[in-house]
């Protein structure tokens, strides 16, 4: 991919993961359960790549809440640093997992990195952000039970829209002789 595609990737994926919660957050509460903003970050990895996914997973979050106030301030470190991570784990297992299988690639990339960054995010509260106020079962609610539809969605959104991409030729197939 070339340098310029990497950063029209990486700038749709930023203004996607600003987009997509605005629409969600219509209703209330909506963001925490759908996490709309996962979707575009953990695309852009695995498009185009850990240093795009991580540079998503940063502006996505700061940009939204300093124009809608979504995700609320003390919200933004931890959110910020677990989108971080999905796109840094998307881009690298993305890069690495090979089985000659195409779907198969981007699943097994995807579960790694929604686990890595909620891993991430729920040590980061535990030990920083609400340190001493913030237990095991606070994290397995919020990052597994609250956004499962959340959890759902990605599971069934992020491999086609990839796959998808690869087909129409607007990134790279990971494996040329299979178009």
């Amino acid at each position: 991919m070339t340098p310029v595609k990497r950063v029209v990737v990486t700038a749709t994926c930023a203004a996607l993961g600003i987009v997509l919660p605005m629409a969600f957050h219509a209703l209330p509460g909506a963001g925490n359960v759908w996490l709309p903003m996962h979707i575009p970050v953990l695309v852009c990895g695995l498009v185009a790549g850990s240093a795009s996914g991580i540079a998503a997973g940063l502006l996505a979050p700061v940009i939204s809440s300093l124009l809608t106030g979504m995700p609320a301030a003390p919200v933004l470190p931890a959110m910020t640093c677990e989108l971080m991570t999905y796109g840094l784990v998307s881009g690298l297992l993305g890069a690495r997992v090979r089985t000659g299988r195409l779907a198969l690639d981007l699943y097994v990339s995807l579960v790694g990195a929604m686990l890595c960054g909620r891993l991430v995010s729920g040590a980061l509260q535990a030990l920083i952000f609400s340190a001493g106020s913030y237990s095991l079962a606070a994290w397995v609610t919020g990052s597994f039970f609250t956004g499962l539809p959340g959890i759902v969605l990605q599971l069934v959104v992020v491999v086609p829209v990839v796959a998808a991409l690869e087909r129409a030729g607007l990134v790279e197939p990971r494996y040329p002789d299979a178009r």
